[in-house]
């Protein structure tokens, strides 16, 4: 629980760090380093000690993101730990490589910088043989050892002065839109676009490391063969995590295959193994359908399918926690809270390690009014994957039982998100603190007419309406004393509102002889003044 509650800090740290760069200033002071995987000099601004508390540091809450890990087969888990690690140990490059299985649909693998790397079991079951998993993971590990994800991060550095900036396309089993704060940032690093000539170099070293640790190099062209075939009339989301920036193509077959053909055609396929390894997954392979579109029909509204798929699902399989939330999210949808309450506990009970199925247990005590049942779970969440979900639930049972300054500070740490959550903790937040803050919230705008009295523009730019909003104005006058007066705006100032005080003071010259703020403000309450 220690590394989850500090991953946040950490990122925060290296953010800062690398976000305070002035890229005239870095360029000045380009430090460089040699490659170990290609033996080429290249830019280094971000150190191998950062590197690796980058990826230590967003591997949990990254596995979180992408439906966590598998846990209802732990063999499975322990069989791909078994073949990455033989491939690390011929990598080029030494780093504290972990490898996990995501209980996720999608045909999809990632690695972050510093070697931390998933596999989903959407993508395992289409895979053949051991040595096609070790194709796919050595793949993965070259991204790492080449510093694949450290090259995109520094491009991001130079081209805007930030750690990372990418945008996060959500689907049904990508928890990713949810996250905020540095969590975020992990979000950006398992989404990001490598270059091609990135994805052409995991390619031809993930088939030398393939070879020298002893499989069959061709598995990696069988693997590209499957992925050209199956991305045939597939949607373009398809596997977009996987090759976003060099999709399956007849060209990177022939490419690989030229590659494979350089290397030693001995080397084992390992199929017996992965079968006997995969054995437990395909059986249940029909519940995971079911509760793939179980989901689906809960996206789509259709709340009684989602109920029916997910019972189906659990009598196939009733150890999955996942076939457990989802029955929990439907009779959440068609507000039976207390018999999602159960549901999720049933979730909770074969796995307490994802945030999802605290996250939507807390929101159904919110809902009937449980609030310290609430907190507990919302709280649990948070600690396993910070959201603006959760976080705005926690600011609701805190504005509740009157405690401002903690509603304030878990509001503030939702507000980031541009999700309906995120909107509205802002919201909440410009209600509670507007009326005795309005400059943090409203804009302020002074000018002179054309006998040079003063006029002030006061725009509300929040989704909150205000009115009785107080200014206070100091000037020079005519005879050189400073005088202050104060006036109020009495109008209602609806959302996207400006409004135009002429106050009758002047003339003035420049603007260096007057001086306006924000006094007070009040917000509306009542919406028939709205």
């Amino acid at each position: 629980m220690g590394d989850r509650r500090t991953f946040a800090s950490n990122s925060r740290r290296l953010l800062t760090v690398r976000s305070s760069l002035v890229v005239g200033a870095t360029l000045a002071l380009l430090a460089c380093a040699v490659n170990p995987v290609t033996g080429e000099r290249e830019l280094a601004l971000i150190s191998p000690a950062e590197e690796i508390a980058i990826g230590r540091a967003q591997y949990a809450p990254s596995q979180q993101m992408q439906g966590g890990a598998l846990v209802s087969d732990p063999r499975l888990n322990a069989y791909v730990a078994g073949v990455g690690q033989r491939l690390a140990t011929v990598s080029d490059r030494a780093l504290p490589y972990e490898f996990v299985v995501l209980n996720n649909s999608v045909p999809n693998a990632w690695a972050l910088p510093g070697g931390k790397i998933a596999i989903n079991r959407g993508l395992l079951s289409e895979l053949d043989s051991e040595a096609e998993l070790a194709a796919v993971l050595g793949h993965e590990i070259v991204h790492a050892a080449a510093g694949h994800g450290r090259q995109a991060m520094q491009r991001n550095l130079i081209l805007q002065g930030a750690l990372l900036a990418a945008t996060v396309a959500a689907q049904r089993s990508d928890y990713s839109s949810l996250a905020v704060g540095a969590a975020s940032i992990g979000a950006q690093l398992i989404n990001q676009r490598y270059s091609r000539d990135a994805e052409l170099e995991a390619d031809e070293y993930g088939m030398r490391y393939l070879s020298t640790a002893g499989y069959d190099p061709q598995a990696a062209v069988a693997l590209q063969e499957t992925f050209v075939r199956l991305s045939e009339g597939r949607s373009q989301g398809w596997l977009a995590g996987l090759f976003a920036s060099h999709p399956p193509s007849a060209e990177r077959v022939e490419r690989n295959r030229a590659a494979a053909s350089s290397l030693p055609a001995a080397g084992e396929l390992g199929q017996d193994r992965y079968q006997a390894a995969l054995a437990s997954l395909k059986r249940n392979r029909p519940a995971y359908e079911a509760y793939d579109q179980g989901r689906t029909a809960l996206i789509e509204e259709r709340f009684d399918d989602a109920r029916r798929l997910a019972d189906e699902a659990i009598r196939l399989f009733p150890a999955e926690p996942h076939f457990h939330a989802l029955r929990g999210d439907a009779d959440f949808a068609r507000d039976l809270q207390s018999s999602a309450i159960g549901h999720y506990a049933a979730a909770i009970e074969r796995s307490a390690e994802f945030f999802y199925y605290h996250l939507q247990k807390g929101l159904a005590h919110v809902a009937i009014g449980q609030d310290d049942l609430a907190e507990l779970e919302l709280q649990a969440s948070v600690d396993l994957l910070p959201t603006a979900d959760a976080y705005f639930g926690l600011g609701r049972l805190s504005e509740a039982r009157g405690d401002r300054a903690g509603a304030l500070e878990r509001y503030g740490a939702a507000a980031g998100s541009s999700g309906s959550s995120g909107r509205a903790a802002q919201d909440a937040m410009a209600r509670l603190e507007l009326p005795e803050n309005p400059g943090k919230y409203l804009q302020l705008r002074t000018t002179l007419d054309a006998q040079g009295q003063l006029l002030i523009d006061v725009g509300n730019p929040t989704r909150v309406t205000v009115m009785d909003v107080g200014l206070v104005i100091r000037y020079v006058d005519e005879q050189g004393a400073i005088r202050q007066i104060s006036r109020v705006l009495t109008d209602t100032l609806a959302t996207g509102a400006v409004l135009r005080l002429a106050t009758g003071l002047g003339p003035f010259t420049s603007a260096n002889a007057y001086q306006v703020a924000f006094q007070s403000a009040r917000v509306v309450t009542d919406p028939a003044l709205r």
